[in-house]
């Protein structure tokens, strides 16, 4: 499947009932994740149905794309207890690329948000180590994936395993296109490239209904799955931090003279018998 088809249907699994139920999660999260990140330039690649960006305060922002058709944004009321403004300073600009090759220079972004865009990305390897490269030290990655290993994962691999071609085509709870990313190989992958992990969390515990009326009677699996099985959400969120081994941003450095230490004198006595 091409990546222009991939996006539009993923887009249009998001208008789905379990889809809105896994896009305000991921709103919220990352709505809190970027709220308090600082900088200058913030960059969001893929997924335009998603606003990661409207909660944060840097004066330069992106929106990158790898197609040409951008599925239209939706709109996403903000979460009751979060107590912070989702009104952007202005609209993030539109860039049409690719995540393998971003058009940004080295050490450029303060932010990266990717939801979902290693699961689409042709070679998240290449995707991965492209948003590295445009990162400062200290620079912040935000992350979102599906969890292979969850019951909306098992009953996914259970419709591509159907008895004919029709039942799996018809059984196939998540979007068809993309590879998902399991959370501990993900974060294997980050600290090769010398990113440490501050934040990982899971969410999405309910069943894969595809009613509205059994995904809310549901809804009190959220808590309960968060104490009890948290890594069995269907869907995960990492902040990661890249880190640069010995360096440190100190500030403006300023030019002193050079004060040599003297060494101390010795005093010897001269007695005289």
């Amino acid at each position: 499947m091409e990546r222009s088809a991939a996006i539009i249907e993923l887009a249009g699994w998001l208008k789905t009932p379990p889809g809105q139920v896994l896009l305000a999660w991921e709103q919220e999260r990352i709505d809190r994740a970027v709220f308090d990140i600082f900088g200058y330039h913030a960059l969001q690649m893929g997924l335009p149905s998603l606003d990661g960006l409207r909660a944060n305060r840097m004066p330069n922002r992106w929106l990158a794309s790898d197609s040409l058709v951008v599925p239209e944004a939706q709109e996403i009321a903000p979460p009751r207890d979060l107590g912070i403004s989702t009104q952007p300073l202005k609209v993030p600009v539109g860039l049409h690329c690719c995540a393998e090759a971003l058009p940004f220079a080295s050490s450029s972004l303060d932010l990266i948000v990717m939801p979902h865009t290693l699961e689409m990305a042709a070679d998240p390897h290449l995707a991965l180590a492209e948003a590295t490269r445009c990162l400062v030290p200290d620079g912040k990655l935000v992350i979102v994936g599906f969890n292979p290993v969850s019951l909306w994962a098992m009953r996914q691999r259970l419709g591509r395993t159907g008895h004919s071609l029709r039942m799996a085509d018809e059984s196939l709870f998540l979007p068809s296109a993309g590879e998902f990313i399991g959370y501990w190989r993900l974060r294997d992958w980050l600290r090769l490239l010398s990113f440490d992990i501050e934040v990982g969390k899971f969410g999405c515990y309910r069943p894969p209904w595809s009613s509205e009326k059994w995904l809310s009677r549901f809804e009190w699996m959220e808590r309960v799955g968060e104490r009890w099985w948290p890594v069995l959400g269907a869907v995960y969120f990492l902040v990661a931090v890249k880190r640069v081994r010995g360096m440190h941003l100190v500030g403006k450095v300023r030019k002193q003279a050079v004060k040599t230490a003297t060494a101390p004198a010795v005093a010897t006595i001269n007695r005289r018998r």
